[in-house]
């Protein structure tokens, strides 16, 4: 009886062991994530200052190096001739334009890490490096401008006895975000990313000119590219759900 229980305890704590030894290829299927971001518009108008955003994230894990996710984003833009108390400031733009757009976006996106394919095994360097990550994806910009529409200073148009500033003070516009940056996980205790902290950069394109709620024309204005915002952000990812293996150790450990 006494060497059966020794052999019961023998397998157990064998399977334990190759459990946890098996586990490093491991990760979760699905994630929540949250977010800010530094940003800053670019756009016709010359003068843009830096505001805060914030992000809301669901992520799905296609493999430990390629998540897909689907972002809610809520920010600011701001730009032009706001002097003291949001004031109009003729020298920041010599016709007083400004605008403050308060927006939100819904944002699908993927990122490809360098682990996804490159050999980082027994090899110190290429673990830290495997976690840099480059990604694009699609969404939609829904604009809520309030601008200031009509000139204060030499008449760019003539309209009656203003002159007015074309565009749209409300629009959606489809945006292309270029993303760069690195992941930094976080293991549990058996060596699988649990969590995990994203540090990165943002360069968003949108097709439209709603950003900025000004619709110049070159002929007048300089009016030669896409309106974009860039941010740098920082976003806390958790995972949870199924549990899947990799074809390599996500994380080597001795």
């Amino acid at each position: 009886m006494a060497l059966k229980k020794y052999i019961l305890f023998f397998i157990v704590t064998l399977a334990v062991i190759t459990a946890k030894a098996q586990s490093g290829y491991n990760y979760q299927e699905f994630g929540i994530g949250a977010g800010t971001s530094y940003e800053r518009g670019y756009t016709n108008i010359t003068t843009q200052y830096n505001h805060q955003s914030f992000n809301f994230n669901f992520i799905y894990n296609y493999n430990p190096y390629l998540p897909v996710e689907a972002e809610i984003q809520v920010g600011s833009l701001s730009g032009g001739g706001l002097g003291p108390g949001g004031g109009l400031a003729p020298k920041l733009d010599p016709y007083g334009r400004k605008y403050v757009n308060n927006y939100k976006a819904i944002i699908l996106h993927a990122d490809y890490q360098l682990g996804g394919g490159i050999d980082y095994s027994d090899n110190w360097l290429l673990q830290i490096v495997k976690d840099f990550y480059a990604g694009t994806g699609f969404g939609f910009i829904s604009n809520t401008n309030t601008v200031q529409r009509y000139s204060i200073n030499a008449p760019p148009y003539p309209q009656k006895d203003y002159w007015k500033f074309p565009g749209v003070d409300n629009s959606v516009d489809l945006m292309i975000p270029l993303r760069f940056g690195y992941e930094f996980r976080i293991y549990d205790s058996y060596n699988e990313p649990s969590m995990a902290i994203d540090i990165g950069y943002i360069h968003t394109i949108a097709f439209g000119e709603g950003l900025d709620g000004y619709n110049d024309p070159p002929s007048k204005f300089k009016n030669n590219s896409l309106d974009q915002y860039r941010q740098i952000t920082i976003m806390f990812k958790y995972y949870f759900g199924n549990v899947t293996s990799y074809n390599k150790l996500i994380r080597e450990f001795r």
